[in-house]
């Protein structure tokens, strides 16, 4: 007797794969768990330090806390936060709107490019602290003296950057486009400026991490309030923790701000290829 048994098709496998979502949350997670890892080692570091040297040289992390909720509670931090933080958009601004269009002539226009090279190499290698105190003599100790010091900090590296980024722009590109009958605003709109996006980004990003170098430098100098000014009145007053906190608040700053322009840089500039 023969037996046999009818099968059906076997049921098809299907892989699940893990929404994209899920993957990307997870790998955010982990980049927060390196990050406060790190703080937290930074923060051990920083007692171990403390406890070696005493509070008279360096505050630890407690002592750094507890004066900035003092500097909080009178109002003392936050106005040089917002002092220090307007000079520094202000001037950096400045340099940015100035910079970019000046690298961009400078990029393309050899003529221009031959008249302004020898001011900008020149002025570029003399530090901004050089001029402060021509600075207050000029303009005096107000607002100006400081906005106009940082825009000095800025514009000639968003200009190199700027121009650099122009003459990096393929060749080829820019004779098909003259080929094909555009114009030189059509070239510069439609080729120039999209390739040399990054670089200006990239200036600006420098220019803004050197804003904040000379800030400290002018405040010190011309200010009854800043950051910098801050700075300078604690080390007078032999208060160490005060010092601590105006630091840390400055690198706090910076890293916010730095943030923030790469945010904005990733949805409005994406398109002209700027990857922060």
């Amino acid at each position: 007797m023969t037996i046999t048994t009818t099968e059906g098709p076997a049921p098809a496998r299907t892989r699940t794969r893990p929404p994209r979502s899920s993957g990307a949350r997870g790998q955010g997670l982990r980049t927060l768990g390196l990050y406060a890892l790190a703080v937290l080692v930074g923060l051990g570091i920083w007692q171990l330090v403390a406890m070696k040297y005493g509070p008279s040289l360096v505050a630890s992390p407690s002592q750094t806390l507890s004066a900035a909720g003092e500097l909080a509670s009178d109002g003392t931090l936050t106005n040089s936060v917002i002092a220090s933080s307007r000079r520094i958009l202000i001037g950096w601004g400045l340099g940015v709107v100035v910079g970019a269009p000046i690298g961009l002539l400078i990029g393309q226009i050899r003529i221009v490019r031959q008249l302004l090279e020898p001011y900008i190499e020149f002025f570029r290698f003399i530090p901004p602290v050089a001029f402060v105190t021509l600075a207050v003599v000029w303009l005096g100790i107000g607002e100006s003296s400081k906005v106009v010091l940082i825009f000095y900090t800025a514009v000639f590296i968003v200009t190199l950057n700027t121009s650099a980024g122009v003459m990096a722009v393929n060749e080829n590109k820019l004779r098909a486009a003259a080929s094909l009958g555009a114009s030189r605003r059509q070239i510069l709109q439609r080729i120039v400026l999209p390739s040399t996006v990054p670089y200006i980004l990239t200036g600006a990003r420098l220019a803004m991490g050197n804003s904040f170098l000379t800030i400290v430098s002018a405040e010190i100098v011309a200010s009854q309030v800043g950051l910098g000014s801050l700075i300078w009145t604690s080390r007078n007053y032999g208060r160490i923790d005060w010092v601590f906190v105006g630091i840390i608040t400055l690198g706090i700053l910076g890293l916010v701000y730095d943030r923030i322009l790469r945010l904005i840089a990733m949805r409005v500039l994406h398109k002209y290829g700027a990857k922060v």
